[in-house]
């Protein structure tokens, strides 16, 4: 959520960042209606004021058994007024908390201008894009190796959802856990959190209300979690936190729901765009003046995973009209997937600002222990089964095995390639 403030203070810088987003919002609606709350916060403070007054002489004059005149009838006119404005003052700050609901972030002032991704930056790239006379998509080598079946999948719970066996399963664990411990390593503290939210903490996220319709709902009002970032950011809500204990970051590897967009196509085939995948989670609070390197800091922790794996990769800036609707700095790590013949986002590292933390009322105490809203970041570390698919791809061979890279063949019992058993 944006301070109200900082936008009554500045309305044309506010206008002008949101406009490089490329979609309008409501922000002269917030402006004007923040004006009306003001002007009837002052009218009913006046005019309860005056109704004390005329409430007060009266007790007086009935104590003192002088007539109240015409006080008792001016006290009415004034309560009715009040009785009045009161409904009115509700209303409006119900829409204006609805309309602060539904502004996006502020994009950074360094963030690219454009509103589609041609107009995202590239920061660097590593390793080369391989491109295999053999190549094939990875669903096409996930099956031909018996490890990913997709009509029992749709037997069990509809179109797009995954699932793996055998030697597939196994490596998708291996992928997990390999994540994980690096995170770990990297000084995150794991949490296994629920898989279920509730309206408030997606709310928190800013998951709601602008994402509703894809979130998996129960009949009991909870939601099946779209990310990890949700409990995650949520596990310091309404909390005010010791500055020394800044920056804190954990680590969630989860299960992730979503309802997916998108036509049917090679979009919706494999492991690329599914309802339920595996995803390793990075989230971190910090002081304002930290968040900048600690967006760094998530970067490289995401790369560090895919030059492990020895995957071709490159780091992309997303212009403002590209920006997620909390984040207002966002790096995306994409990997090379030969058999798709493009390049595939494996992570989103996002820089969310206080957006996050006004709306859960996360603080903590400055130098002077004053409290001020945290800054939040979140980052995947990757997303496992696109992570999968971008080792089948990568590690194909002429003979339709997949070699293994080395950092991840521990996990797998030394095993160094997956082949079809004859």
């Amino acid at each position: 959520m944006l301070d109200i403030r900082w936008l009554c203070k500045h309305p044309d810088e506010a206008a002008e960042r949101l406009a490089s987003r490329g979609r309008p919002v409501p922000l002269q609606e917030v402006l004007e209606l923040d004006r009306e709350h003001r002007a009837l916060l002052t009218e009913l403070e006046a005019r309860r004021a005056a109704h004390n007054r005329l409430s007060q002489e009266i007790n007086r004059r009935v104590k003192a058994g002088a007539p109240a005149g015409d006080l008792p009838h001016r006290a009415r006119e004034v309560a009715e007024t009040l009785a009045a404005l009161e409904p009115r003052l509700r209303e409006v700050e119900a829409r204006l908390r609805d309309l602060l609901l539904a502004l996006p972030n502020l994009p950074h002032p360094d963030v690219p201008a454009g509103t589609d991704q041609t107009a995202n930056r590239i920061v660097r790239a590593s390793g080369e894009q391989v491109r295999l006379p053999w190549a094939r998509p990875h669903w096409e080598i996930a099956q031909a190796l018996d490890l990913l079946d997709p009509p029992r999948a749709t037997a069990i719970a509809g179109s797009r959802f995954p699932l793996l066996k055998g030697e597939g399963a196994r490596l998708q664990r291996a992928l997990s856990h390999f994540m994980l411990d690096l995170a770990i390593g990297r000084g995150f503290t794991e949490i296994a959190p629920p898989l279920l939210a509730t309206g408030e903490a997606l709310l928190a996220t800013g998951h709601l209300p602008k994402f509703e319709d894809g979130l998996f709902q129960t009949r009991e009002g909870l939601s099946l979690i779209p990310t990890a970032e949700v409990p995650l950011v949520n596990l310091h809500r309404d909390e005010v936190l010791e500055g020394e204990t800044l920056p804190r970051r954990y680590a969630a590897l989860t299960p992730c729901f979503r309802k997916e967009a998108g036509a049917p196509g090679r979009e919706t085939r494999g492991l690329i765009r599914v309802h339920q995948f595996e995803k390793v989670e990075l989230v971190s609070f910090t002081r304002p003046e930290d968040s900048g390197a600690e967006l760094e800091r998530l970067v490289v922790a995401a790369e560090a995973v895919a030059s492990a794996l020895r995957l071709p990769y490159r780091v992309v800036e997303l212009c403002a009209g590209e920006l997620g609707f909390t984040a207002r700095r966002t790096y995306d790590l994409e990997v090379w997937c030969p058999g798709l013949g493009r390049y595939l986002e494996v992570s989103s590292c996002s820089d969310c600002g206080d957006f996050q933390a006004r709306r859960c009322a996360t603080r903590y105490r400055d130098g002077s222990g004053r409290p001020r809203f945290v800054h939040t970041l979140n980052a995947s570390a990757l997303a496992v089964g696109r992570t999968l698919a971008a080792l089948l791809e990568n590690g194909l061979q002429e003979d339709g095995s997949v070699v293994l890279p080395p950092a991840l063949r521990p996990y797998l019992g030394g095993k160094d390639r997956i082949a079809r058993e004859r």
